[in-house]
């Protein structure tokens, strides 16, 4: 079996090694989306420290889906040139870069889009404060657009990869969710439908982008294992069973790498124990072809190398432990390799 310190091979992209850094809000952009130096230097350092894929933190596709107020933005083909420059500068570090392109949908406030957030149905956000708007089937067209338009600068930036957020409690996660969808027509009822609207949008990008890989961060269940006490704003939401069955579909889509988080529940549960999405990520491995990244709490270089050798996911992501020490990558392959 492969190691975490092993290269692996993502549709045309070369990893050098397992390690990701998975996306990471720094709030550094400029009020217009813009990355700054910043946000160049924050990535640099890690890229520096031997980590083998990058992904940016989350950009909006449009600016009805801004979530805060210095969130990168993908929404304009302005924004080329500054992610290019970036991506040029990880390049030249040994990174593989992804980009991941997200809309917040109902997770989104008034005074931050300029209009009432959009919503797969008029149902509050279990997390959050206003009553969305039902997204039309007139307008959905124009979403997945949107999401083909920011992929596509992707893939003119340079970037090797596109991560498609559909997670943590996003437009695409409301999608999925039963607590968010409530809808009657052809996006919504059984799993299949739900997750039409991801579906369109992985076979947009592989049909316009044919050789840029896509990544799907997929939050492929509502709630946390055995969460004590039990949250009842996720009961009746997203099983796991539905989450992979998405999973199957986006991978039938042409989706190259799943990443897979939580959904409504959102990425960080209190008090869970390291690798707490891993449970999760053994359940769908054996469902898919296509390799599988783990992520949840994981700080130590030696377990998430076990995960790796024993077959339990393909790559591992390390989010606040890397967030806090940006010499991580650096400190775990020199103890790997020194032990062997």
């Amino acid at each position: 079996m492969p190691r975490l310190v092993d290269p692996i091979q993502v549709g045309r992209a070369s990893v050098r090694n397992r390690i990701v850094m998975p996306p990471m809000a720094t709030e550094s952009a400029t009020e217009s989306g813009e990355p700054t130096q910043e946000t160049l230097e924050h990535y640099q350092a890690r890229a520096r420290a031997g980590v083998g894929l990058i992904v940016l933190e989350h950009a909006y596709v449009s600016t009805s889906g801004r979530f805060s107020r210095h969130q990168l933005g993908i929404h304009s083909d302005g924004l080329v040139p500054l992610y290019r420059d970036i991506v040029g500068e990880l390049h030249s570090a040994g990174a593989t870069v992804a980009l991941q392109i997200t809309h917040c949908g109902s997770a989104g406030t008034r005074d931050l889009t300029g209009s009432t957030p959009l919503g797969a149905s008029a149902a509050l956000h279990p997390n959050g404060t206003q009553m969305p708007r039902e997204l039309p089937a007139a307008e959905i067209a124009g979403l997945k657009e949107a999401f083909l338009e920011a992929a596509l600068r992707v893939d003119r930036a340079g970037f090797d990869m596109v991560m498609v957020h559909s997670a943590h409690g996003y437009l695409l996660s409301q999608f999925l969710s039963p607590l968010t969808n409530k809808r009657e027509d052809i996006y919504g009822g059984p799993v299949a439908s739900r997750a039409a609207l991801l579906v369109v949008i992985v076979q947009a990008i592989k049909g316009r982008a044919p050789g840029l890989p896509v990544i799907v961060r997929l939050g492929i269940q509502d709630q946390y294992p055995d969460s004590v006490p039990p949250n009842p704003n996720f009961s009746g939401g997203l099983t796991l069973e539905d989450g992979i069955e998405a999973a199957r579909l986006t991978e039938s889509a042409g989706a190259d790498l799943l990443d897979i988080s939580g959904g409504m529940c959102g990425s960080r549960p209190s008090g869970a124990p390291a690798a707490y999405f891993l449970p999760w990520v053994e359940r769908l491995k054996p469902a898919v072809d296509i390799p599988v990244v783990t992520t949840g709490g994981i700080a130590q270089a030696q377990m998430a190398d076990d995960i790796v050798r024993q077959g339990k996911a393909d790559m591992v992501g390390v989010g606040r432990a890397m967030l806090k020490d940006a010499d991580w990558a650096a400190s775990a392959i020199r103890t790997l390799k020194n032990t062997g």
